[in-house]
């Protein structure tokens, strides 16, 4: 691969992204560099291309690629979640089925990485534990949009079991790697991005305490950033939670990281 196709920057809008590189992105042969990038692959293309190669029988290809055509809403994300789920049916019952997660999860384009989740979060058989060990890889992806899609494939899921889903989470919280802390809050944000709010985490925003607190000074502004966006998230139902929070943690932890989620959690409140 050349180097200036692995170095480039990436377009700023959809219908600028050069034709060799959107030929490479919808082939499955590199990854995005941007969300531009990312919004710009054609689904339809990129499973014909890359599916096949690792698997996946040419009819269901052809089955999937109908049912791209027929959604109403073909946006980026819809387009994932309707291929990771239909792949997921067609492999629930197989013997394969982990074969074709792991070539998913290995696969060096980020957008066919980015089905995966999917065949993680609806497989059945799986408890709450099961499903973020197996996500774990993929929840450390190297890849930005690889990250974003797994918290939202997987947020339903930690909804449903949400008080097991915070005892696990609280011990990934000290977790070396920072994509893994990062996970524990912006998979259970009461609002999010994206994705359905969680109410019980809206009107009770205390049960995330175990999360929320060993992060309270953590050195990633990746991480702060969203323990901030967490908070701010609560303060527009239990404005009063996050005050007292936020004063709690000044007392406890006079550090400039702590300083700084305060600052980003308390920006809706202090617009007021």
């Amino acid at each position: 691969m050349k180097a200036e196709v692995l170095s480039r920057k990436g377009a700023r809008k959809v219908q600028d992204i050069p034709s060799n590189i959107l030929k490479l992105l919808n082939q499955g042969k590199i990854e995005t560099v941007n969300l531009t990038e990312w919004l710009g692959i054609d689904h339809k293309k990129l499973i014909a291309s890359a599916l096949t190669q690792i698997g996946i029988n040419k009819e269901q290809v052809k089955l999937i690629t109908k049912e791209l055509k027929n959604l109403k809403n073909p946006t980026a994300m819809n387009s994932t979640k309707l291929v990771g789920a239909l792949v997921h049916e067609f492999y629930e019952e197989s013997k394969d089925h982990q074969k074709i997660l792991k070539s998913l999860i290995a696969h060096e384009s980020d957008a066919i990485r980015c089905y995966a989740p999917f065949l993680i979060s609806l497989n059945k058989d799986l408890s709450i534990q099961d499903k973020l060990n197996d996500a774990r890889q993929l929840i450390a992806d190297k890849h930005f949009g690889v990250r974003e899609v797994v918290w939202i494939a997987l947020r339903p899921e930690i909804e449903k079991q949400l008080n097991k889903s915070i005892k696990i989470m609280t011990k990934w919280t000290k977790d070396k790697d920072e994509n893994i802390r990062r996970f524990t809050t912006e998979s259970t944000r009461p609002r999010g991005v994206w994705c359905k709010h969680i109410d019980q985490l809206k009107e009770s925003p205390e049960l995330a305490l175990p999360i929320l607190n060993p992060l309270k000074s953590d050195p990633s502004k990746y991480v702060q950033d969203s323990v901030g966006n967490w908070l701010n998230d609560a303060s527009k139902t239990k404005a009063d939670f996050v005050i007292s929070i936020c004063k709690k943690w000044q007392k406890e932890s006079p550090t400039k990281e702590t300083e700084k989620i305060i600052k980003r959690a308390r920006r809706t409140i202090d617009k007021k």
